[in-house]
């Protein structure tokens, strides 16, 4: 039987890589090693208004069709004043305001806006309270930023990072956005949304003390709580636990919700429903090519596991990984941080199947309840076609890196064991990088009721374009006598990939109709070859494919 099905995989161009010797891959689907939870279902953005514009839409719609549970959307800026909304690394609802006399003004129009095109597509809020309004910063001058790509970061941190000057009235917006929010939406669904207080107060983002910080969360979660007593509020999405400053940050808050006075009860702790913390990679470049560096981000992820893990308290809450991408800045685009290079092509996609999928490893390791994982990456509207930025889609033009997560969105029920020719384990990957001669040739696998799906990569963080490297898939513990479903997913240069055409197109700055066309199928999750009808008397199989540096496949069988 097996001699059959390599048959059957033979009809895909093999080309002249199966001289060498085949790497093994052992997939037994009888020893299942944990669940494939979804954490992957998580996205964000620092533009919230952008999720109501054309382009959006689209794409929310695109990323809800992703998962068969819900997908979470995190964004900054929700409490922000102003009205610009197409301005990077900003956005604006004008929630509050102040009349003559000092008194709150609300006005809910456009943050009501922003959830409600999440809900309409099937998406639910991981919604955060920031960023101090206007009215009632402390420094509230300069308030809105005028950064641009290329300009120094630092110029992003205007009135808006400070704490508030009246922490009661800041306790009154947040208990009546929250009310508002269940009045609107109803207590049930408002109870499946997480929220968080927000985002990276041990850097420029929050102009306050660590102490400060803590403050605001006690009079957060304990206005929140109010209004909704079963709502889940957690924090403190510091930067990636790696940096000791950052590490220090969050062991602190954590001591605090646990340990400390609580600044609005006079109590004892303060309420805490999950953990969050963010982690990134650092590309550079090196000889006249992008270098990634997946290492970096990974030990992020480690260490804060392990301060989650070493916490008795709270070692079983939730872990949500409230940004975890290749490096940090969503918006600097490849013209003027040209590190920022892979994020067009294949590097971002295969970088994203093989560090999710040690995701998964390290939190099998450290026995810490993940949650999710935040991809930092969504769209910008009304910008140049492939511009760089770090975005799922441009123009409404699918990146391959969106097709990772459709590969992830088919793989459901049960991880199982994956062994072989593997040159790096998770902890080698976490501690090196994968810097070596050989590249990583790994693979993630799962089963279900009616399914199972293997999905293979071919990573290196040196952005060289090498020869496809032969693989032998050998498949143990499938249902015996039962026809199977095969098909076989690719992402890599001539699959999967708007990009690539894009480029054969000569980099149309304004693509035809026809054009548009072409390069949204090109965008899609594409078959490399021909779904196939298959049996194993024995429930054994065995697969020989052809892999190309940074391609990623996927092979799904459905009985």
């Amino acid at each position: 039987m097996k001699r059959i099905i390599l048959a059957l995989f033979l009809i895909q161009p093999l080309s002249h890589s199966f001289a060498q010797k085949a790497r093994q891959i052992h997939v037994n689907f009888k020893e299942e090693i944990g669940d494939m939870y979804p954490f992957w279902a998580f996205f964000g953005a620092d533009e919230p208004n952008y999720a109501y514009m054309k382009d959006g839409k689209k794409l929310l719609s695109e990323l809800a069709q992703l998962s068969p549970v819900p997908v979470y959307f995190r964004a900054h800026n929700l409490l922000t004043s102003g009205h610009d909304s197409l301005s990077l690394k900003w956005g604006s609802t004008n929630v509050y305001t102040e009349d003559e006399n000092g008194n709150p003004v609300y006005d809910w129009t456009v943050v009501d806006k922003i959830f409600d095109t999440y809900l309409e597509r099937g998406i639910k809020p991981l919604a955060q309270f920031s960023f101090m309004p206007e009215a009632l910063s402390t420094k509230p001058q300069p308030y809105q930023h005028n950064w641009r790509p290329g300009a120094p970061y630092n110029e992003v941190y205007t009135g808006w990072t400070y704490p508030p000057k009246d922490y009661q009235k800041w306790a009154d917006l947040v208990y009546n956005w929250v009310n508002h929010c269940v009045d609107r939406y109803g207590k049930t669904q408002v109870e499946s949304w997480y929220w968080e207080l927000w985002n990276e107060p041990n850097i420029g983002y929050w102009s306050g003390t660590t102490q400060e910080y803590c403050k605001l969360y006690d009079y957060t979660a304990h206005a929140a709580k109010k209004a909704l007593p079963t709502i889940k509020i957690g924090g403190p999405e510091t930067t990636g636990p790696g940096w000791e400053k950052a590490a220090a940050f969050l062991k602190e808050f954590l001591h605090h919700c646990a340990f400390e006075k609580n600044f609005v009860t006079g109590e004892t702790g303060s309420p805490l429903d999950f953990i969050s913390f963010h982690a990134k990679g650092s590309p550079k470049i090196v000889d006249e090519h992008v270098q990634m560096n997946i290492g970096t981000q990974l030990r992020d992820i480690s260490e804060g596991f392990r301060i989650v893990s070493e916490n008795e308290k709270y070692k079983n809450l939730p872990i949500i990984i409230g940004e975890s991408d290749p490096e940090g800045c969503a918006a600097c685009g490849m013209k003027t941080n040209p590190q920022n290079a892979y994020r067009n092509g294949t590097m971002y996609s295969s970088y994203t199947a093989a560090s999710f999928a040690r995701k998964y490893q390290l939190a099998d390791y450290f026995g810490v309840n993940l949650l999710g994982a935040v991809s930092w990456s969504f769209e910008f509207e009304n910008q140049p076609y492939f511009y760089g930025f770090r975005d799922m889609a441009t123009n409404g033009i699918d990146k391959p890196v969106l097709n990772v997560f459709r590969m992830y969105g088919q793989m459901s029920g049960k991880r199982v064991r994956v062994s072989g020719d593997l040159d790096y384990s998770f902890e080698m990957v976490r501690d090196s990088s994968v810097r070596g001669k050989e590249t990583d040739i790994n693979a993630l696998a799962s089963i279900s009721e009616h399914s199972a799906a293997i999905m293979v990569w071919n990573y290196h963080d040196d952005d060289l374009k090498t020869g496809a490297a032969p693989i032998k898939l050998s498949l143990n513990g499938l249902p015996s006598g039962k026809m199977l479903n095969m098909k076989h997913y690719r992402i890599d240069d001539e699959n999967s990939n708007s990009y690539e055409v894009w480029k054969k197109m000569d980099s149309p700055e304004k693509p035809t109709a026809e054009q548009y066309k072409i390069l949204e199928k090109a965008g899609q999750l594409a078959l490399l070859t021909s779904p196939k009808y298959i049996k194993s008397e024995d429930g054994d199989l065995e697969i020989p494919i052809s892999l190309p540096r940074q391609g990623v496949s996927l092979i799904r069988l459905d009985w």
